[in-house]
């Protein structure tokens, strides 16, 4: 019963920052600047962010249910804080404030934090469900190179 509780609290907390950083974009997905953008060729539609985000947020949730019923620590918890700031920070610093070097030095340390989550929480109980994490690390993975690409090519 406590990990249906610790569920909901994390999807509450995950969705929460999403909106926070939905919030921070503002209108800058349709704006001058986005649109103008030499963007990937790989850049999905924009549909796909939502669904990729719900199906992440839910996985990654559920994960964090499980760790904090058998790693409830300082560090645990701040390398969680961590990611949450990480994430709603990155849509400020992309799309708020068109610092994509700062936005693309964010999404590294993002990525290599959700990557440190898989290996190194992946004891025997977590073993199997350090998979719900595959999910996030291959989104951060392609918006890492998104993030990229208009570095670069920009």
């Amino acid at each position: 019963m406590k990990n249906i509780y610790l569920v909901l609290l994390f999807l509450f907390i995950n969705f929460g920052g999403l909106a926070l950083g939905r919030w921070f974009m503002g209108d800058a997905v349709t704006g001058v600047w986005y649109t103008n953008l030499n963007k990937a060729p790989w850049t999905p539609p924009g549909w796909v962010f939502g669904a990729a985000w719900t199906l992440i947020m839910v996985c990654f949730s559920v994960y964090l249910s499980y760790l904090f019923s058998i790693r409830n620590s300082k560090v645990v918890i701040t390398l969680y804080v961590i990611a949450v700031i990480l994430n709603v920070s990155w849509n400020y610093l992309f799309f708020n404030q068109h610092l994509t070097t700062l936005a693309f030095i964010n999404i590294i340390c993002l990525t290599l934090l959700i990557t440190y989550f898989f290996i190194t929480f992946g004891d025997d109980k977590l073993c199997h469900l350090k998979y719900l994490l595959m999910p996030y690390i291959i989104w951060l993975c392609i918006a890492t190179s998104l993030n990229g690409y208009v570095l670069f090519n920009n």
